[in-house]
């Protein structure tokens, strides 16, 4: 049984931080920063910019859920706290 508690927690800030990054990138950032460079490109007829902002984020935010979910099992099998 590994107690490694900051091991533990180093992964998981490492992984949080990773993770609030590109949630920053996306919505911050493609959304409103980049919005008129990206509107130069069309996605299903309308503005890369624009769709990021209105369904894009939304997505990539979905896809951020279960990535968390996936790799905080893995974190957790690593340092044996897992549940099953």
């Amino acid at each position: 049984m590994n107690h490694d508690s900051k091991g533990y927690w180093s992964a998981t800030l490492r992984l949080l931080t990773k993770i609030l990054i590109v949630w920053f990138l996306v919505s911050f950032g493609a959304g409103i920063l980049f919005a008129d460079v990206l509107n130069n490109i069309k996605l299903g007829g309308y503005p890369l910019g624009f769709w990021f902002a209105h369904q894009g984020s939304i997505y990539v935010f979905v896809v951020l859920i279960f990535y968390y979910a996936h790799k905080m099992g893995q974190i957790d099998r690593q340092f044996d706290v897992h549940e099953d």
